[in-house]
């Protein structure tokens, strides 16, 4: 887990440094980092992972749980967001997004396997890519296409989910592709994929945020503003208290399905605001505060 903080710190001060020197030409970067992730890793570690998992009962309960978590979350942050803090609807969408959706790949499994060790990886992995990847690429990439700027009309926003989803094109060629066509040593590949994208990813948001602060829209670090301090509450409050609650009342579930409702949020809210207009500053708020405190506590825990 210091390994981790120490990839992420290090990641955000070289996206800032890269931003401080190269000014636009770094933004540049930063979006064709976004961009690479978004069409070519993601739906690359979506298909091969897809393609080779089982669900039982246990496991379909997590999945459920984490789809509740999400749902609620995500309800009550359109809530306080429209109705209460009165945000445009980018910045509406960004904190659904923030609160929705969690950094369950590339800080997640780690932090699962310093609490709970390989057996909670395992659990963690069926989180990630049922719950997080299969609300990415569909109820993440669905808000972005409502509440963005990328097409007004309903048409046009619909046409957005599709022709901007290229991991749910993947996804859906994985539930009808034979395991042949995913071999052990892909999968194996793919699941590393998922640590290697974490410093380019933190790159990208250490560049956003520099980029904004220049801009006089953000400081470093970002304010806690009532937007940002609405989606940690939601993200690492609300989030694993469904999913606990759940399990308690209906079927218990793995700890690892409770901890990872409770992730940071995830990075990909920043490559779905980068695609389809939301709030970047909002977003990449969100996840600076949330992965400060997720880490924080993992250290904690790894030193117990």
């Amino acid at each position: 887990m210091i390994g981790i903080a120490a990839i992420i710190a290090a990641s955000a001060f070289l996206g800032f440094w890269l931003e401080n020197r190269h000014g636009k030409r770094a933004e540049g970067w930063g979006e064709r980092l976004m961009t690479g992730i978004l069409w070519i890793a993601i739906p690359v570690i979506a298909f091969f992972n897809v393609a080779r998992l089982e669900i039982d009962a246990e496991v379909g309960a997590g999945i459920a749980y984490g789809y509740a978590a999400i749902g609620v979350t995500m309800a009550l942050a359109w809530v306080i967001g429209a109705r209460l803090l009165h945000l445009p609807r980018p910045a509406v969408g960004a904190l659904m997004l923030a609160a929705g959706l969690g950094n369950t790949g590339w800080l997640g499994l780690p932090f699962a396997s310093v609490l709970f060790g390989r057996d909670g990886v395992a659990d963690a992995i069926v989180y990630d890519i049922f719950v997080t990847g299969m609300a990415f690429v569909s109820i993440g990439f669905a808000v972005g296409a409502a509440f963005g700027t990328r097409g007004q009309s309903k048409r046009e926003r619909a046409a957005a989910f599709v022709t901007r989803n290229p991991p749910l094109w993947a996804t859906l060629a994985a539930l009808v592709a034979p395991d042949a066509l995913a071999p052990d040593a892909l999968v194996d590949a793919s699941q590393l994929l998922v640590f290697a994208i974490l410093p380019v990813g933190f790159v990208a948001v250490g560049i956003v945020l520099s980029a904004e602060a220049d801009d006089d829209r953000l400081s470093f670090p970002p304010p806690l503003t009532k937007p940002v301090g609405v989606a940690l509450v939601l993200k690492l409050g609300v989030a694993p208290a469904v999913a606990a609650g759940l399990s308690a009342l209906v079927l218990g579930v793995p700890d690892p399905y409770i901890v990872q409702a409770g992730m940071a949020c995830a990075t990909a809210s920043l490559l779905l605001a980068n695609e389809y207009g939301l709030d970047r500053p909002l977003a990449a708020a969100a996840i600076a505060w949330s992965t400060a405190l997720v880490v924080a506590a993992g250290l904690v825990a790894a030193l117990l």
